[in-house]
């Protein structure tokens, strides 16, 4: 939910870029980065929920997306003075073995949704176990690992080339790292691909 200042500068990267494309791609990426699979299926919807953007540009969007492993991924974003903040922080990840999901209270709070920082941090996280006992009951509570060391928008930028430097000077093999973003990049315009055309698209 944006309004003033950063209202003006969304309108401005939408005049290039939808948010499922621009902020998409990073959660796109954990995804590629986790499930190590390849993307073979995209689904893409958008929503145009404003005139103030140029014609053809979208302010929503939602995608889905299969992996070759039978993984699959959704990831929704909006940007706007009409957007919901209920439900703008919701970040899981489910599997056979249970899930984690990230519990930013500071950075989910209210009036935080247009919040740079908000959005690189995690805080703490919630690891819930599905093993189940004799009884069928969960077998182990909850497990919350916090994250107190966690740098903002900028230090995460720094820590991202300072790594990116090492992989050079030291000749690391980060080619895992360069096939998931490549995968994020062709998720995400396949996504806008399916929104434009009303079709899923084969990758």
């Amino acid at each position: 939910q944006s309004s003033g200042p950063e209202w003006v500068t969304h309108k401005n990267l939408m005049s290039s870029i939808s948010p499922i494309v621009d902020c998409g791609v990073h959660y796109v990426d954990v995804m590629c980065q986790m499930t190590r699979a390849r993307p073979v299926r995209v689904s893409g919807l958008g929503a145009r929920l404003t005139d103030e953007l140029p014609e053809g540009k979208i302010n929503y969007g939602h995608l889905q997306v299969t992996f070759d492993d039978g993984s699959v991924g959704w990831y929704e974003a909006g940007w706007g003075p009409m957007m919901s903040e209920v439900a703008f922080f919701v970040k899981d990840v489910v599997g056979p073995k249970g899930c984690v999901s990230i519990v930013a209270e500071k950075a989910s709070a209210e009036g935080q949704s247009a919040n740079v920082n908000a959005h690189t941090q995690t805080q703490c996280l919630r690891v819930h176990h599905g093993d189940l006992d004799a009884d069928g009951r969960l077998a182990r509570t909850d497990e919350i690992i916090r994250l107190d060391d966690e740098p903002d928008h900028d230090g995460l930028c720094r820590r991202e080339q300072e790594f990116f430097l090492r992989a050079i000077r030291e000749d690391l093999d980060i080619n895992d790292q360069l096939d998931a973003a490549l995968d994020s990049m062709r998720i995400v315009a396949a996504a806008d691909e399916s929104y434009r055309t009303g079709r899923m698209v084969e990758l």
